[in-house]
């Protein structure tokens, strides 16, 4: 085989490996990571139901004030029943007391029902805080967890850092600026096994005489229809 295309083969497997990094440092990374985004939305809850209990027991507060209010309107008017002098002013009094009354029981009503709001979203703070007590207990030991992972997938990424490092200080330029030149656009598919006489990059037919340069290997061939690097595994081995 020719020694430029050996080369640029184990390049190829060498950067597929370096790629193959990334998505198990992602995935190493995720455990922590969805802890940490469950922990800000448990904040985020305890936060925003914090801000509507201060809001509903503002409404309450109103609805108080407005039955002292009324209490006193009614006592007012109990006094006044008795200065009355006309028919006409009884009724108006006692219209008045009707009306005040409707409003103290929807008044009560009202409050009860902020009371059983606030009692709710009190108790599901109090719930989300015992949740986000332990998650914080298991936050330490999944950080830990996720950096034993990664400090094992870093020793195994340098060694094959390593490995392209030697790699390219003995490669053929001319052959290394032909290979990335093609690999920025066809990543990890650079160079391609042909199988069935076809390109494992575009899956297309090549024709007899570059199949046969292909299983020969004694120069770099690329596929006519795509452009990968082409080899045959009988030629790599």
């Amino acid at each position: 085989m020719n020694p430029h295309l050996k080369q640029l083969i184990d390049l190829s497997h060498v950067d597929k490996d370096i790629d193959a990094f990334e998505p198990q440092i992602e995935e190493a990374n995720y455990k922590f990571e969805a802890a940490l985004a469950k922990k800000q939305s448990i904040d985020s809850d305890i936060e925003n139901l914090t801000n509507e209990i201060k809001d509903e027991q503002v409404k309450k507060q109103k609805n108080e004030l407005h039955l002292a209010e009324l209490s006193q309107k009614l006592e007012d008017n109990s006094k006044k029943s008795g200065e009355v002098k006309t028919e006409r002013e009884m009724k108006s009094l006692q219209l008045e007391e009707e009306i005040a009354k409707e409003q103290v029981t929807f008044a009560n009503e009202e409050i009860a029902r902020l009371e059983k709001i606030i009692e709710l979203k009190t108790e599901q703070v109090e719930a989300a805080k015992t949740s986000l007590e332990e998650l914080d207990s298991n936050l330490a030991s999944v950080k830990a967890e996720v950096d034993s992972q990664l400090e094992a997938i870093n020793k195994s990424r340098q060694s094959v850092f390593v490995k392209k490092e030697k790699l390219l200080t003995d490669i053929n330029q001319k052959g290394l600026t032909f290979y990335q030149k093609i690999r920025r656009w066809a990543k990890n598919t650079t160079v391609v096994l042909v199988e069935e006489q076809a390109c494992r990059g575009c899956n297309m037919l090549v024709n007899d005489k570059i199949y046969a340069d292909v299983i020969k290997a004694e120069d770099i061939t690329t596929c006519p229809h795509c452009g990968r690097i082409l080899y045959v595994e009988t030629a790599a081995e």
